[in-house]
């Protein structure tokens, strides 16, 4: 794993942009760990105040630090996409090895369910389920619903690779061998999968993360819990860009393009490593 990523940082520029990229929205979000405030309270500073030596991000009409508001609501966004990200990927390597390397009536009916999946209209059921549990809509919440909705295409594209595998020398090998089926796809099945797992979740962050902002702006989440999307919602319910407080907008804005370009980055520098002819072109050979 080390040497694939001194690879990619040697040979693929766009690589090592996008670990700058998230390096620096990493760090900027592990800083809310240390924050002196409590991101939830208002009023605790001058409000309208322009970044600045005191307020390096200035203050928001509801009197907090942008700063430190950013850095939890950065650290939130992330945990976010990191979690749906987690848990659609574990749903998509379950279905996927099992309907690639078992086939028949199991491929058939996982594949059903599965393009069931891709049919549902997301964003519709998604503000449903606020309506239904606007109490109990938390982070954690929202990001299992979103998940149970993450895996399809992704499932689909690792099943294609287990299908291949399936008729490989090694797994008639591992058969004769008398593993199991749960061994053959975790033991050796799996190991091929894993840069597409990684490029895939990088795609379902930035899906996830985006969706979750636009649910936000919209007053569809839990609006106290301090996220990039509640962030720019709160600047858009005090008018901030007409009374003048241009950074609670712009700020916000700069960290989720940031982080999107980052992930961007990683996913397609990834995908470039997958195909051999692309990283031996790369590679100049």
């Amino acid at each position: 794993m080390f040497r694939v990523f001194r690879d990619l940082i040697h040979y693929n520029l766009e690589f090592a942009i996008g670990v700058v990229l998230v390096t620096a929205v990493v760090i900027f979000a592990c800083l809310s760990f240390f924050s002196p405030v409590d991101p939830t309270a208002i009023y605790v500073a001058i409000p309208d105040m322009p970044p600045g030596a005191q307020y390096w991000f200035g203050t928001n009409s509801r009197g907090q630090d942008l700063f430190w508001q950013m850095s939890f609501a950065l650290r939130n966004t992330l945990f976010f996409g990191i979690i749906v990200a987690l848990i659609s990927r574990a749903l998509a390597i379950a279905v996927g090895l099992a309907a690639g390397y078992l086939g028949g009536w199991v491929d058939r009916v996982l594949m059903f369910f599965c393009d069931i999946f891709v049919a549902i209209p997301i964003f519709p059921i998604l503000i449903l389920f606020y309506f239904v549990l606007r109490s109990d809509m938390n982070t954690f919440n929202l990001a299992l619903i979103m998940a149970s909705f993450g895996w399809p295409f992704d499932a689909r594209l690792i099943r294609s690779v287990a299908v291949g595998l399936r008729h490989r020398e090694f797994t008639r090998h591992a058969v004769f061998a008398g593993m199991s089926a749960r061994k053959i796809m975790l033991e050796e099945h799996l190991p091929y999968v894993v840069p597409i797992i990684f490029s895939t979740a990088m795609a379902n962050m930035i899906w996830s993360i985006g969706l979750e902002v636009t649910l936000a702006v919209l007053g569809f989440t839990n609006l106290n819990i301090p996220t990039i999307g509640t962030a720019i919602y709160w600047a858009n319910n005090h008018s901030a860009m007409i009374v003048g407080v241009w950074w609670w907008i712009l700020i916000p804005v700069i960290l989720i393009v940031m982080t999107f370009i980052g992930l961007f980055l990683l996913a397609i520098s990834m995908n470039e490593y997958i195909d051999p002819r692309s990283r031996l072109r790369r590679m100049g050979a």
